[in-house]
């Protein structure tokens, strides 16, 4: 079954204007992947990492913030 961006919590979380964040477990810990859905069924993958912590730290949520941007507007 396809979800796109319709996919809730707690496998996916919308971050608000299109920005999107997959939360997996896995043996290695907690993970996040941001993303964006554009047109033509394509998904850009923006910034993925192993959390350390309980919260997504500040400057990782921060990179995938900027390369959003620099997807939406070159």
């Amino acid at each position: 079954m396809e979800f796109g961006p319709e996919l809730r919590m707690p496998h996916s979380r919308a971050l608000g204007e299109g920005l999107f964040e997959l939360r997996v477990r896995g043996r290695e810990g907690i993970g996040r992947a941001f993303h964006c859905f554009l047109p033509g069924q394509r998904v850009v993958i923006l910034h993925a990492l192993v959390k350390s912590t309980r919260t997504t730290p500040a400057r990782d949520l921060r990179i995938a913030r900027s390369r959003f941007e620099e997807v939406l507007h070159g």
